[in-house]
């Protein structure tokens, strides 16, 4: 797969791992590799098992907000859409300085690594 550059007029956080461009739901893989490995950060809302979860979920979005505040941002397409009904498509951002958000977001404890044989648990 190529990766393609995708232009976005309007970019949101959605939640800690997904964003939002033009309307349109993506999913952060964190440099990862579509169906083998990326990232994954706590759970909003009623997703959330438990009350420490929605919170951290709710400042691991906080964190990709600020991150999306940034000029210059570079929204790439893996090629991938992810296995849920929406089909969200599997993107990396990259900053001006060329570091990947999702990794970023990894890096500074916001989110975890993520693998389809693992579930990760925040409540813990």
């Amino acid at each position: 797969m190529i990766a393609e550059l995708i232009v976005c007029a309007s970019l949101t956080a959605v939640d800690g791992d997904t964003v939002k461009c033009d309307g349109q739901n993506m999913r952060l893989l964190g440099e990862g590799v579509p169906f083998v490995s990326g990232i994954d950060t706590p759970e909003t809302g009623s997703h959330a098992k438990c009350i420490k979860e929605r919170k951290l979920a709710l400042i691991a979005k906080g964190r990709l907000k600020e991150l999306l505040a940034e000029k210059g941002l570079r929204v790439m397409f893996s090629g991938a859409v992810d296995n849920t009904p929406s089909h969200r498509p599997l993107v990396n951002i990259y900053r001006t300085n060329g570091e990947e958000i999702g990794k970023k977001l990894l890096q500074e404890g916001f989110a975890r690594d993520w693998s389809p044989k693992q579930r990760n648990d925040w409540c813990g």
